[in-house]
């Protein structure tokens, strides 16, 4: 019988480890659950015999995978899967899928409720602003992109976005108007709304530069990843554009400093919340037990991502 591991320092719900379990033992698999796990010695000896793991945001590196001989595959259940090392999982043949567009609704949400929160000035009791009528610009019009444009137009909002690795007519068709050009979209929108990856590519692109072209009065949405930003230019940014907020899932490295000197311009949740909802977490988690089994039982790796 295939051993599969779930390995999470942040557990999943109860509700949604037992549908995996169910997933799992409808088709005779048998899973066990690796729990708040302390170190990445731990988790190196809790995969010296598996063949399949889910994970959600835990480090898969060399040394885990290289700890692994049985291992064949890993599913990231969300949709960021810059937390393994893939280059590595390819030199053992290991395949890496993720799960798209089964937290995209949950982020969605947050984006819109934090744009709102701030709108209100965090509910202080003085006049705040709304969003209808606003425009809202997307960074990348993925799954999450394209649920943050459905919700945003819930609201009343004008909705842009730009991607290249898109087809325009696919945006267009969403009733979404596209930009070609990002710095035009920066220039046009009261609010923007990052939805892109962490890689090589786009780690502090988001900088003082394409900053600084934003609206009087704009904000800046990250539900994405940290290392997107550039945050020796967001400092730069909040001290010379008073008018300036960010609002963020994902604390900077530099929040402290940026919390003491423009509280009421930021918000940052405690911890990473874009899926954490019971929806998301049985949604994320019954998607990655299903593509452990199609890829057992029929080969599929329709989710590959190395």
């Amino acid at each position: 019988m295939k051993k599969i591991l779930v390995a999470t320092v942040k557990p999943f719900a109860g509700a949604a480890i037992e549908k995996i379990k169910s997933v799992f033992e409808k088709e005779g698999y048998s899973v066990s659950f690796f729990e708040k796990y302390e170190s990445q010695d731990d988790l190196k000896k809790a995969v010296a015999d598996v063949e399949a793991l889910i994970i959600r945001s835990d480090k898969i590196t060399k040394e885990i995978i290289d700890a692994a001989p049985h291992l064949k595959i890993v599913v990231r259940a969300g949709a960021g899967y810059d937390n393994v090392d893939l280059a590595a999982a390819s030199n053992h043949d290991i395949v890496v899928e993720n799960t798209p567009g089964q937290n995209s609704n949950a982020v969605a949400e947050l984006v819109l409720g934090m744009m709102v929160f701030q709108a209100r000035n965090h509910f202080n009791g003085k006049p705040g602003t709304e969003l209808k009528g606003k425009k809202l610009g997307i960074q990348a019009y993925g799954h999450v992109g394209k649920n943050v444009a459905r919700v945003a137009k819930g609201f009343g909002m004008k909705v842009f976005a730009y991607d290249p690795f898109v087809p325009k007519e696919v945006m267009e068709d969403d009733g979404v108007t596209v930009f070609d050009n990002l710095e035009e979209m920066y220039r046009t929108c009261e609010y923007i709304s990052l939805h892109i990856p962490a890689n090589e590519h786009t780690i502090k692109s988001i900088n003082f530069d394409l900053m600084s072209k934003m609206k009087i009065g704009a904000t800046l949405v990250n539900t994405a990843r940290k290392e997107i930003i550039d945050e020796e230019g967001l400092m730069k940014m909040f001290r010379e554009r008073s008018d300036f907020t960010y609002l963020s899932d994902i604390k900077p490295d530099n929040h402290e400093a940026i919390e003491e000197e423009f509280g009421d311009r930021c918000f940052f949740t405690p911890k990473k919340m874009g899926a954490q909802t019971a929806e998301a977490n049985i949604n994320a988690g019954v998607a990655a037990a299903k593509q452990i089994i199609a890829f057992f039982e029929n080969g599929d790796k329709k989710f590959q991502v190395n």
